[in-house]
């Protein structure tokens, strides 16, 4: 506290205070900081004609270049993957409704008639096929398929993208509404 008050007063100076150094002194300045024992150098070893430091630049672009790129596969990795995982819960979902409705064409063989059994049966098959179809494709193959469904009929893309989007939100909806209740 009294050093801070010492340096809060002002003092006067006299001509005594400042002593200049003599004119013969030795003055000799402080080393570099690049001879302090540093390496600054970069690691590669790539020397652009920029200098020092485009090379250094041209390092750190070259890192991110490398950690972009990491980055890339590491997403197109965890795609695949809930891609995949994607597949197998529309297969087993398409399984179960192929026999849903197989069981379902027997209760209509028995109340209206054989006739309409068959299209419920045939409705069965065509779920069964699909779901078959699914299974032997990859991911890659399916989506190779899908854009060149676009390609060919961009309007029933459309259509289908906005049936499939009316389907989940009905869908969704109606989970919440359960939840609620």
């Amino acid at each position: 506290m009294a050093d801070q008050q010492d340096r809060d007063t002002a003092q006067p100076i006299s001509e005594g205070d400042i002593t200049p150094p003599p004119a013969d002194a030795n003055f000799t300045p402080a080393a570099p900081l690049k001879d302090a024992g540093v390496d600054f150098s970069p690691e590669d070893g790539v020397n652009d004609d920029k200098g020092e430091a485009g090379s250094t630049v041209g390092g750190a672009k070259q890192a991110l270049r490398d950690n972009v790129a990491k980055g890339r596969e590491q997403a197109a990795d965890k795609a695949r993957l809930l891609a995949e995982d994607g597949k197998a819960k529309a297969s087993d979902a398409l399984g179960q409704l192929s026999q849903l409705l197989r069981d379902a064409a027997q209760q209509v063989d028995d109340k209206l008639g054989e006739q309409y059994g068959q299209y419920a049966r045939g409705a069965a098959d065509r779920v069964q096929g699909f779901t078959s179809a699914i299974d032997e494709k990859s991911v890659d193959d399916l989506l190779a398929d899908a854009r060149e469904l676009v390609r060919k009929s961009p309007a029933a893309a459309v259509g289908v993208a906005t049936g499939l989007g009316f389907v989940v939100a009905r869908l969704l909806s109606a989970g919440l509404d359960q939840r609620d209740a």
